[in-house]
């Protein structure tokens, strides 16, 4: 009994050395294989060091200037001299939520970006659908070259083209003119901005968009459409049982990403394209920071208003992320 007692006492003991051993082992061993790795791929790693300094330099250190948001910023006294000698709490916060442009400017983002994701996003998918859909392949090559081209034309040379369009004088004022009995500059109509944006948007965006959906739709498995002719399924049924199904995860992560943009909107398009005349429809929660900081030099105030806009964004994406993770079982996170 007293061999068997000290046999066991023997397993214990030498159990917990191999225990309290094996994590120093794997450690040892991982240290040595990343030592290795870096070795064997310094110049790979190498590749990765600008684009880190990037987001260090011109993402990460930035996010010091959130601090003026809670402070009454002079330049004299800098970010954290202001924070110290006039720090004001969230007195620009409430200022913000207790304006006369706070609800104006959360309706105008809402229903700019709102509308724009219903009608581009869908109509991203429907297009390279119907792009993947082309037999011919330099037809298709030559369709896909001619939706990406206006994406890497300027955004100054774009809304300088809406502009010119949309005057009196222009092909789409001189059109409205001939259709209306009514001469007026387009861009000044507050009733006509959103659908002059968001057009402007898809005749600029939709092709390159299509991108992830056509590379997506190039790693659907040839098999299953093979598979669905032959139970007798038409294009419209593979469409709906195979080619969807099969980018779905792809559809489902932009849609989270363009929830967690709905309240991100590009200043330098609204600025280019509004005036005075339409800030009721056309002024947003990004031109209105623009305005704040770089035109009235309320550096504090306009840095509390985009923080809380930024603060949204990331509510709107944990939440459609969450959702996702629980319905679909696909996230980003």
């Amino acid at each position: 009994m007293a061999i068997a007692r000290a046999s066991f006492t023997t397993r214990q003991e030498t159990g917990k050395a191999v225990k309290s051993a094996r994590p120093a082992r794997e450690r040892k061993y991982t240290k040595e294989a990343i030592r290795k790795d870096l070795k064997r791929n310094w110049k790979r790693y190498l590749l990765i060091v600008p684009l880190i300094l990037f987001y260090v330099v011109f993402a990460y250190m930035p996010m010091g200037g959130i601090l003026m948001a809670f402070s009454d910023y002079k330049p004299k006294f800098g970010i954290f001299g202001s924070l110290i000698k006039r720090f004001v709490g969230l007195e620009n916060f409430t200022d913000f939520f207790g304006s006369f442009y706070f609800w104006r400017l959360m309706k105008n983002t809402i229903l700019l970006n709102g509308w724009s994701l219903l009608i581009s996003f869908p109509l991203t998918i429907i297009l390279a659908l119907l792009i993947n859909d082309i037999g011919n392949k330099y037809f298709k090559k030559t369709v896909q070259t001619l939706s990406y081209l206006p994406y890497f034309i300027s955004m100054v040379v774009v809304c300088g083209i809406v502009v010119d369009f949309c005057k009196t004088t222009g092909v789409l004022g001189t059109l409205m003119t001939m259709l209306t009995g009514k001469s007026q500059n387009l861009l000044g109509v507050a009733s006509y901005w959103r659908t002059i944006y968001i057009s402007s948007d898809l005749w600029q965006g939709l092709g390159f968009g299509t991108i992830l959906y056509i590379a997506a739709l190039s790693g659907v498995d040839k098999q299953q459409y093979e598979a669905a002719k032959i139970d007798g399924a038409g294009h419209w049924q593979q469409l709906i049982h195979v080619t969807l199904p099969g980018i779905s995860q792809t559809i489902i992560i932009m849609l989270i990403l363009r929830v967690g943009m709905l309240m991100a909107s590009s200043y330098e398009k609204t600025i280019l394209m509004y005036n005075s005349q339409i800030y009721d429809t056309a002024d947003i929660i990004a031109s209105y920071v623009y305005r704040k900081g770089l035109m009235d030099g309320d550096y504090s105030y306009s840095t509390a208003v985009g923080l809380f806009n930024s603060v949204i964004n990331l509510v709107l994406i944990m939440t459609t992320n969450k959702l996702s993770r629980k319905y679909t079982e696909t996230s980003l996170f």
